[in-house]
Parts: C-alpha cells; structure tokens; sequence
C-alpha cells in the first residue's frame, strides 16, 4: 500500500437514514500520513462519515457517479480493514469494557475480538507487540487490571493500544474525550499528541474544538450533512465559520496551539 493512494477517497457520497438524508454530497480526500479533524456539532453527518469509513454504513444510491474508497479499494472485508485502520470510538469502549485484563483487550486487537478466544493462536511476536504498546502508551500498569474496573480515561487508553497493536495506517478517534474528566482529557490528549509525533495518522470526528490537538493542521468542518469549510485549520477555525457551522456567535481563543471557543 503505497503512500500516493489516499487513506479514504469520498466523491458525491449520500447516505440516508430513516428516511432522512444524513450525508448530502459529500466529496473528500484525505492523504494517508496526514492529520485531519472532522468539526461540526451533533446532526451534522461527522459520525456517519465515520461509519462509512469502517463499513458500519454504506452509501445511498443515487443517480450520477459517485465514489467510496479506503485506500484505493471500493470493496473491503470487513475483517481485512480493521487490519489497516485503528477505530476508536464510544462504541468500542463499551463493548470492550468487560472482565477481561487491559493486556487482554490489546493483544485482542490482533483478531479483531474483544478479548481472547480459545481459538486464537497468540504468537511470541504479538505478546512482545502487545507490551511494547502498553509501553508507548504509559499504561503497562493496567496490563492486569480487567477494564470494567478502569476509569474511563484508562478504558479510553486500553482501547488506543488495541488499536494500535497491529500497526494500521490511521488510527480513527470518534469523539475520543465523551465522558472523560479534565485530567483523562489533557492525559489523552498528550497521548494523541506522542502517537502524531511518532508518524501515526490521526482521523479524528469531534465538536469539541480543544480536542484538535496541535498536530492536525487540517479541519473538515460540516454542518446539516455537507462540508461547509476543508482547510489548514487556521483558515477554518475563525469566529465566521464556526459561528455559522454551530449556529451560535462565538469568538475564538487560541492559546499554546489549542482553539477555544468563548
């Protein structure tokens, strides 16, 4: 898989849901290597535009040419793409958060499971992979503890490492601070911080400006299923378009590389 091929390669994509058009003609690329945040408030379409990505959603067909590929490919087994592309997501923590031990739930990134069935043929180099992650990630005191008895920010941590664990292009962040405490929060962030820093793509949806750590400099703000504004996130993050993007007037702060709204 060579670098040229974009990480996902969207043209005229619509979805609908209920009846109702969740995604309207969106059309975008995003650069394997690259660092991008998907900005809107809830009901925009930022989440389905993830859910298109992991092959939870398909697109609705329509009249015209449209386009859906994840590096260069229309078509996925689901099984093949979580090995390319790291999801975290409110979802995955939930179903993961169980009375397995945080070493568990990363070497389990490796099946695409939560947790390890007697199925699985766990090599040396997986275990070896598995604590260099909780290593990297600063949680290897957690390689025992089960996550239904985390925090959340911990659980949050564990669900990075499996992620990570098989090496993907991209690691895919869905609202990656929902529920944490200030403390988890700036914990995660510098997390998110030292995985860009090392090479690894971040895709992150959020509505939570300060979630855009300094690392991303491109933002793909949406608003009512479409993308309002794709630029250098200096461009994108001004008071205009955030005050027409969420619907409110706001101004802006910046202050040590993070945006803030006032």
């Amino acid at each position: 898989m060579t670098l040229s091929i974009p990480l996902i390669d969207f043209q005229n994509v619509t979805v609908r849901r209920g009846g109702r058009v969740v995604l309207d003609g969106v059309t975008l690329s995003i650069a394997q290597g690259e660092h991008a945040a998907i900005l809107g408030p809830n009901g925009s379409g930022k989440s389905t535009f993830i859910k298109l990505i992991t092959r939870e959603l398909y697109p609705s067909i329509k009249p015209g040419p449209w386009r859906l590929r994840i590096l260069g490919r229309d078509r996925w087994h689901i099984f093949d793409l979580r090995h390319h592309l790291g999801i975290v997501s409110n979802d995955w923590v939930q179903m993961c958060t169980r009375d397995y031990s945080g070493y568990e739930i990363v070497l389990s990134g490796f099946f695409g499971s939560v947790g390890i069935w007697p199925n699985h043929e766990v090599t040396a180099q997986m275990e070896e992979k598995a604590h260099a992650t909780l290593d990297l990630l600063e949680i290897s005191h957690l390689a025992a503890r089960n996550t239904n008895e985390m925090s959340s920010g911990e659980a949050r941590r564990i669900l990075i490492g499996r992620a990570l664990v098989h090496d993907p292009q991209a690691l895919i962040l869905d609202e990656p601070t929902s529920s944490l405490d200030l403390h988890a929060t700036h914990e995660l962030r510098e997390v998110l911080r030292k995985l860009a820093r090392a090479g690894i793509s971040l895709l992150m949806v959020t509505h939570h400006l300060p979630d855009i750590v300094p690392e991303i400099e491109r933002v793909v703000a949406m608003r009512d299923g479409r993308i309002y504004r794709d630029g250098p996130k200096e461009q994108v993050l001004d008071a205009a378009t955030l005050s027409a993007v969420f619907g409110l007037p706001v101004e802006v702060l910046l202050r040590a590389g993070y945006y803030h709204v006032l």
